[in-house]
């Protein structure tokens, strides 16, 4: 079996973070959320050969990345792309990489994006166990929360109606993005778009599946956050500290009130500061400042302000009024 894992958006909804990195290297305690998904599949011997979907703005990174790693499998397959309005869309890019690649065995597709509560390998089992196209299903709580996703009624394991993106969903369970194809229907992408149908989410492919070959659903409890925004990236980062925070041995912690559900990476400074709910990447200072429900850039400066809901970008200086009339008048060392 092989496997597909899809990371070649670009995140513009994330921006200023993800403007010169791929969401998926967003940090989650340690690793990363692509990681979660590579450790699994690197671990799971139904696996033989990873490939990962990526742009050609982002290649650079992705191939750094994984030389930086352990990873047996993981082979980048690129799409000829370095702006979002250049983009084949999810289906048309999954087509021209099983074209591109030879693909003709079953394949597992996920998405690189995404933080999931359930084994790989559960799902693995699942899709082999009915030999048919297979989808992960979640309740997202209420029909409203549906409306940007496929949302699928399920009898006895079965998918018996999918519709993408309703206006007015009937029920709150949707599919994710993690897709268990048996090697017949890889051909049947070509198909789809051929008939021009569309060829942005894959929504729109299992949609049009349904309607002709049984697909079966794994259904899940636990967790799922589609990482897409800063608010899914913190709700992410919240279940994973489960209320506590996470700081780096070498940050610098001074007269300062830590809350709940924060992480602070390597060479942060915090002074005189309150900080809860919020993501502090390396070499970040924060000095006289109130953070909440933000998320701070690599070597970005925040000083005399109440932060709340902030999306700060690497190496900028937030500072209140005073506090940049103090550092203009300090005097210089030499």
């Amino acid at each position: 079996m092989d496997a597909i894992v899809l990371a070649g958006g670009y995140a513009t909804r994330l921006w200023p973070i993800t403007r010169r990195r791929p969401k998926m290297f967003l940090p989650i305690d340690g690793t990363t959320v692509i990681d979660r998904i590579f450790e699994e599949l690197e671990a799971d011997d139904r696996i033989q050969d990873v490939y990962v979907s990526t742009n050609t703005a982002f290649v650079d990174e992705f191939e750094s990345h994984l030389t930086d790693r352990p990873y047996k499998k993981p082979t980048l397959s690129v799409e000829e792309t370095t702006h979002e309005n250049e983009k084949l869309g999810v289906v048309g890019a999954l087509a021209q990489l099983v074209e591109r690649e030879g693909l003709s065995e079953d394949t597992l597709i996920i998405a690189g994006d995404n933080y999931i509560s359930f084994d790989v390998g559960d799902f693995i089992d699942h899709f082999e166990s009915h030999g048919t196209p297979t989808i992960a299903a979640y309740d997202v709580g209420t029909p409203e929360n549906a409306t940007q996703y496929g949302v699928v009624d399920v009898e006895d394991g079965r998918v018996v109606d999918f519709e993408e993106k309703p206006d007015d969903p009937e029920s709150s369970l949707i599919s994710i993005a993690c897709y268990g194809f048996p090697a017949e229907a890889l051909d049947l992408l070509e198909t789809y778009l051929e008939n021009g149908n569309n060829s942005d989410e894959p929504g729109w492919f299992l949609q049009w599946l349904q309607a002709r070959k049984p697909v079966h659903a794994f259904s899940f409890d636990g967790a799922w956050f589609d990482i897409g925004t800063p608010g899914s990236y913190l709700d992410a980062i919240c279940h994973h500290l489960e209320g506590s925070s996470s700081i780096a041995s070498s940050a610098r912690i001074k007269n300062s009130q830590i809350g709940e559900n924060v992480l602070i990476m390597e060479g942060a400074e915090v002074v005189d500061a309150t900080i809860e709910r919020a993501v502090i990447f390396p070499g970040t200072t924060i000095t006289d400042a109130s953070v909440r429900n933000s998320v701070l850039d690599e070597a970005s400066v925040v000083e005399g302000v109440d932060l709340d809901g902030g999306v700060i970008g690497s190496h900028t200086k937030l500072r209140d009024k005073q506090s940049q009339k103090r550092t203009e008048q300090a005097p210089e060392i030499v």
